[in-house]
């Protein structure tokens, strides 16, 4: 039995010589992991006397076609668009100075398999269920009855006065909801805006104006009108013509309500949405006239000219915010306090790596789990 079992290790004390000995020449193919499936990653290295360079071969099939020629006798690469149903071999060719094949070495066969999920990612996934679970939470909190402190914003805190100035003095009230389509986000806080404010109108049976440069948004505009008139009890005051579509130009558009501005002399102007270039040309037009003006966006470069020429603007973030500090539902309340909960967890991790990248040298971090690895 001992004769046995000595053999037995003399037998794979040869096999893994004899493994060492060829593991130093080879030719291997892999998957690329978290890939679409179209990639595989090939290495090769040989060690001869005779050897000078390589040349490597592909095939899906039976046929070999060449894709490095004359390669240094140790290399790596990236082999793309290939497809995740074929299975692909590659073979190499060990050349001599004269050109001659001297040894040829093939690799095993390697499908490139698509990944469900790129972990390189996993940062990503586990920001946004975080995300979801602080707004989740809090919408639910809400639902519950908790209350959350709201930091107070002058723009919207004095709505009521400009409605309450339009109705003594007998004058219309002017809401633009910016120029873009309701697929952008900025006309869709707009527009719910407009339907807090149409509540207020409604009770205090003040005239207002809403002209609007797209169609879908004339649409969207007039049910959330007519939704207000009828949460006011005053159905029967609705008017479709309360929103009107003027044009899909820019510049004709900003022509149509300066009209508009100039003609009926609005006393209050609300202008909140996505602008561009007739955000000055808006505002100072609604200054003249003496309109009390309340504007808001998100685009950097427009907001200096309504911080000049308005009386109150919405900066940023704050015109996403108005819908649920004016509306007070459930679902919005809660998922502000959740995003802004999310901001301030990002925000302490952004600060925590900060310093970590600052004292991780100091302490030899990497060199420590680098040991423990």
């Amino acid at each position: 039995m001992k004769k046995f079992f000595g053999f037995l290790m003399l037998l794979s004390l040869l096999w893994s010589y004899g493994y060492s000995l060829d593991s130093n020449n080879f030719i291997r193919a892999k998957d690329v992991p978290y890939d679409e499936g179209g990639e595989l990653f090939v290495e090769w290295q040989y060690h001869g006397d005779d050897a000078k360079t390589v040349n490597i071969y592909r095939s899906e099939g039976e046929d070999w076609g060449l894709i490095k020629k004359e390669a240094d006798l140790q290399g790596k690469f990236t082999d793309k668009s290939l497809d995740y149903k074929k299975g692909y071999k590659y073979k190499m060719e060990i050349l001599n100075e004269d050109g001659e094949v001297i040894d040829t070495l093939h690799s095993n066969s390697v499908v490139p398999k698509p990944a469900l999920f790129d972990m390189k990612k996993l940062s990503i996934l586990i920001a946004l269920l975080l995300i979801s679970f602080f707004i989740v939470y809090y919408i639910l909190a809400v639902k519950r009855g908790v209350e959350f402190k709201i930091r107070k914003i002058p723009a919207l805190e004095s709505v009521d006065e400009a409605i309450g100035r339009a109705t003594e003095m007998g004058k219309p009230i002017l809401f633009i909801p910016g120029i873009m389509d309701i697929d952008d986000v900025q006309t869709v806080a707009g527009i719910i805006i407009l339907g807090e404010v149409a509540t207020k109108t409604a009770i205090y049976d003040a005239a207002r104006n809403v002209p609007i440069s797209r169609s879908m948004v004339m649409s969207t505009g007039r049910e959330t009108v007519k939704e207000a008139y009828l949460k006011a009890g005053r159905p029967d005051a609705f008017n479709d013509n309360m929103v009107h579509y003027l044009t899909d130009d820019q510049f004709g558009y900003v022509s149509g309500v300066d009209g508009i501005m100039v003609r009926e002399k609005p006393a209050a102007i609300f202008m909140l949405g996505t602008f561009y270039a007739e955000s000055l040309i808006l505002a100072e037009t609604g200054n003249s006239i003496g309109a009390i003006q309340i504007a808001g966006t998100a685009m950097p470069s427009q907001l200096p000219f309504f911080v000049a020429a308005c009386d109150y603007t919405l900066i940023g973030e704050e015109l996403f915010a108005a819908s649920a500090y004016m509306s007070k539902q459930p679902h919005m309340l809660g998922a502000l306090k959740g995003q802004d909960m999310a901001k301030l967890l990002i925000m302490i991790i952004l600060i925590l790596g900060a310093i970590l990248e600052l004292i991780a040298p100091q302490l030899h971090v990497v060199d420590w789990f680098t040991n423990i690895g």
